[in-house]
């Protein structure tokens, strides 16, 4: 090879590995879906991580599609084995391997869609809801942590301030609730940080989540009181 021809060679290879190195940057999830190609198939089996979580599905065809942990879950709901699915994602050049943007099921319209992990915003938005309690819902100890309204939305509190709304959260009751808002293929959950009788009585009470001192155990009577007076 003539020093031109080495020349030109190596300025090829750089720039194809720059415009590799572009493609891998990118996350899928800013590409157009439709504009990915597209694969149909039967579900034949899921796949498992080694703690039996679900991140993908092989074809009949031995096609292995590939999503991330945190479509897991709506993955389950949407798609079984033995549906027919239509599949848009990444295809590698030399196995039979998809990396897949979005997945839907042909029979039920259901679609999965990867739009990237939720962020450092708790990946939801903020929202007021109004509704009635169908029934209040517990923690492992059986302290209260939340209620499920009765369009089906769930709302969850921090134990102490579920203890301090306990009235509120019970079965009939009619209340507002604002907080961070995330709707998945199961449902949707609010991580309430205000709520009140209306939306115009809120009282702040703050995300609940992890972090939060435990509330009252079932059968707490509180502290003792103080000793009478001599």
């Amino acid at each position: 090879m003539s020093g031109r021809s080495r020349r030109v060679f190596t300025l090829a290879l750089l720039i194809g590995m720059a415009i590799t190195s572009v493609a891998l940057a990118v996350p899928v999830n800013n590409w157009d879906a439709a504009q990915l190609p597209e694969t149909k198939g039967t579900v034949r089996q899921y796949t498992l991580t080694p703690r039996g979580d679900v991140d993908g599905f092989i074809l009949t065809d031995g096609t292995e599609v590939k999503v991330p942990k945190h479509l897991s879950a709506q993955l389950v709901y949407a798609i079984r084995p033995g549906d027919a699915v239509t599949v848009r994602g990444l295809k590698a050049f030399a196995l039979p391997l998809i990396d897949a943007a979005t997945i839907t099921n042909d029979a039920t319209g259901a679609v999965v869609i990867d739009n990237g992990p939720p962020g450092p915003d708790r990946g939801g938005l903020v929202t007021t809801i109004t509704g009635k309690v169908l029934a209040t819902l517990h923690g492992p100890r059986g302290d209260v942590n939340g209620a499920i309204l009765e369009n089906g939305t769930i709302l969850r509190l921090g134990p102490r301030e579920a203890a301090s709304q306990f009235t509120l959260l019970q079965p009939g009751q009619s209340l507002a609730a604002r907080g961070v808002s995330t709707t998945t293929l199961l449902g949707t959950v609010v991580e309430v940080e205000a709520i009140g009788t209306s939306p115009d009585q809120l009282v702040e009470v703050g995300p609940g989540g992890p972090g939060r001192g435990p509330g009252p155990r079932p059968g707490d009577r509180g502290p003792p009181p103080p000793p009478p007076p001599r």
